[in-house]
């Protein structure tokens, strides 16, 4: 390609790319398989339409440098600590033994040790891209064998960063014909590059990015993140090492700070469509003729990538104590092999490590192993269920007698689908309306420390209907789907409905995108996260700019009104009695507020029951006396000298009942004076 055509070629790229990526988006396929297809249908060795170039080269080398500088972001010490067994325990022995199986497999096939060493490395390595996604969309990243899958692919991408800095150095070790000396220098090179770049972000980067910040212009702070990016890159590759190193640390030093999410929302567009042109650059290796000339090899090169990993991930993970069923689920989403092998074998060609033919052969298995993945995760459940229906069928069994024995005598409940912050939240409501419930989440460790709080939450999922017979589906009242996941919430509808066509069921999502799929799944009310958001914003915004309270009460409660006709007897309806002081829209536009008590407050040796705070609409969330919080603290409790009374109300009410704590005067607020009913109301 001339370099005149340079732009008319990338153009070409792009508007292909937008093609692909948008059928592949609606066949539910991961677009890296049609950014390699792309390129195998318009490079060199398909119809020619475009022809290879160093500056495309350049292009989707940057975009690997994005991808490791966003994963650097995302690495995070404490909760690769808190995964430390399957991190370092799973991983490394899944690294290490799948390099060594395929090592000696190459020496038996007569390659040479350079060659070797990259393939063992690139072949031990698994789609992090592809199998977080799928088990994402699955609901299945908190799952035993979702926790698991995770952990391992953690530690293959810290391996990569290793595997990285050794293509070089076996390259230089190829040309002097030496290889421990370049290793060692390598590796000594990498250790002062990692010392060097901690010092950086402890005592440069922060400062940088807090420049930037406080100039509050979006394109300095862009600006300055892809030249951090790229600069980390650049000195890394100055040295002698990969420039994709350079960015992994750059990315994991700013992860520390308060940019990072930040960092990371500007990044991820350049990243995207870079990494889009490297998986092109994939495809464009790959030689249609080749996989013509060497059909069965490929194939069954294929095949074997999935022989031979599988059973090692499946007894590796038995070694570490998981049942078959999960053993076999575990497998199965890590047995293909990653983007991070594609980066090492074709970083291996541009040092010449690996010769063409074989290169290609190579290549063009792991990428089918790639496009095979999606579905082996997808269907991980069904494959190790008919695998081992013995031990699914027990443990299956074993779940759903403890949580149906725990609740043998329960009815008139609410099963709680997800116990997080939402669903923790929600379970507090309840408690304090004495409202039974049943709550039912995937992670382990949630639910054992929930249990040994005392709550009625167990380890299960949702959407298998014998975990909700056991939950007693047919004696509750209502189900509430407390998670934002699409994908898991339909699952959970359709399970319920399957089971009873009545029950009410309330489903939380994010936004209002999938409202009305979820309506025809068969929820009865879905309350989107950004609606409410909306709603208390807007609220709070009319009475900013004076608004009166009662007209704002109003507008919300006709809002809820319109957007949820089930909850009128939760939220703010027409049935609401509005002389009643503990009415919920009042709350719902409240706040709740500490007061500190001092010796010489009028409050001080007085009861709760004599002071005035029902008439001023105020409830008393809790008192907090030294260290140790009563919440809803008895009537005949007396208050002393530097107890904190927690209140909650609308502002005007918590101002006078502060007030009147304090000093013994208050006003009725005007909202309550508007709000009571007249004379002849009565």
């Amino acid at each position: 390609m001339h370099e005149s055509h340079l732009l008319i070629n990338i153009v070409i790229l792009f508007a292909a790319s937008m093609a692909v990526v948008a059928v592949f988006r609606r066949l539910s396929m991961p677009p890296i398989l049609g950014y390699i297809l792309l390129g195998i249908v318009v490079g060199p060795n398909g119809f020619s339409i475009i022809e290879k170039a160093e500056t495309i080269d350049l292009l989707a080398e940057l975009g690997i440098v994005f991808l490791l500088f966003a994963i650097g972001l995302e690495f995070s010490v404490t909760q690769m600590m808190a995964m430390r067994k399957l991190v370092f325990g799973m991983g490394s022995i899944q690294v290490l033994s799948t390099a060594a199986v395929v090592f000696v497999l190459g020496y038996l096939a007569g390659l040479d040790t350079n060659t070797n060493i990259v393939i063992a490395g690139a072949f031990a390595l698994s789609s992090t891209a592809i199998v977080i996604k799928q088990l994402t969309e699955q609901s299945e990243i908190q799952s035993r064998h979702g926790r698991a899958t995770v952990g391992i692919l953690i530690f293959q991408d810290i391996m990569a960063i290793p595997l990285l800095i050794l293509i070089p150095t076996l390259a230089l070790s190829s040309d002097e014909g030496g290889l421990m000396l370049p290793m060692a220098i390598a590796f000594l090179k990498g250790f002062l590059i990692v010392a060097l770049m901690h010092w950086i972000g402890r005592h440069a980067l922060r400062h940088i990015f807090n420049e930037a910040a406080r100039a509050k212009s979006q394109e300095l702070f862009t600006l300055t993140v892809l030249t951090v990016a790229l600069g980390a890159a650049a000195l890394t590759e100055e040295i002698g090492l990969s420039m994709t190193l350079g960015a992994f640390l750059a990315g994991m030093m700013l992860s520390e700070t308060e940019y990072r999410h930040q960092i990371e929302s500007d990044i991820k567009p350049f990243q995207d469509i870079l990494l889009g042109l490297f998986f092109v650059t994939v495809g464009m290796i790959i030689s249609l003729e080749i996989i013509q000339q060497y059909f069965l090899e490929v194939i069954a090169l294929t095949a074997a990538i999935f022989l031979v990993k599988g059973p090692l991930i499946y007894f590796i993970s038995r070694a570490f104590g998981h049942e078959p069923g999960v053993s076999a689920r575990i497998s199965l989403s890590l047995a293909q092999v990653g983007e991070f092998g594609l980066v090492l074998m074709t970083l291996a060609f541009t040092f010449h490590l690996l010769p063409e033919t074989i290169g290609n052969i190579l290549l063009t298995s792991a990428v089918l192993s790639m496009a095979i993945a999606p579905f082996m995760v997808k269907f991980n459940g069904k494959i190790a269920h008919s695998l081992h229906r013995k031990s699914y069928s027990n443990s299956k069994i074993k779940t759903g007698d403890y949580i149906a024995k725990q609740n043998q005598h329960i009815r008139e409940h609410v099963i709680l689908c997800g116990f997080g912050r939402v669903g923790q939240t929600v379970s507090r409501f309840l408690h304090n309306s004495n409202e039974t419930f049943v709550g039912l989440d995937m992670d382990i460790k949630r639910v054992s420390e929930a249990r040994t709080a005392g709550e009625n939450v167990f380890y299960g999922d949702a959407a298998k209907p014998s975990i909700l017979e056991a939950a007693r589906l047919d004696k509750a009242k209502v189900v509430i789907i407390t998670f934002h996941d699409y994908h898991a919430s339909l699952k959970i509808i359709h399970a319920i409905r399957n089971l009873d066509k009545e029950i009410p069921i309330l489903v939380r999502t994010m936004d209002d995108t999938h409202v009305i799929e979820l309506q025809e799944a068969g929820a009865t009310e879905v309350i989107p996260d950004i609606f409410e958001s909306s709603i208390m914003l807007a609220s709070h915004l009319l009475l900013t700019i004076g608004q009166s309270p009662s007209r704002v009460l109003r507008e919300t409660r006709n809002a809820r009104k319109d957007r949820y006709r089930i909850l009128e007897n939760f939220y703010p309806g027409e049935d609401d009695n509005p002389s009643n002081p503990m009415q919920p829209h009042q709350m719902m536009t409240g706040i709740i507020h500490g007061v500190v008590i001092d010796g010489t407050d009028y409050a001080v040796g007085k009861k709760l029951k004599n002071l005035p705070l029902e008439q001023l609409n105020v409830c008393v969330e809790a008192i907090k006396r030294g260290h140790v919080r009563g919440d809803n603290p008895e009537p005949d409790t007396k208050i002393r000298s530097q107890d904190h009374i927690v209140i909650s109300g609308s502002p005007e009410s918590v101002a006078e009942a502060e007030k009147m704590l304090k000093t013994g005067h208050y006003d009725i607020p005007k909202l309550l004076r508007e709000e009571a009913p007249s004379e002849a109301e009565v």
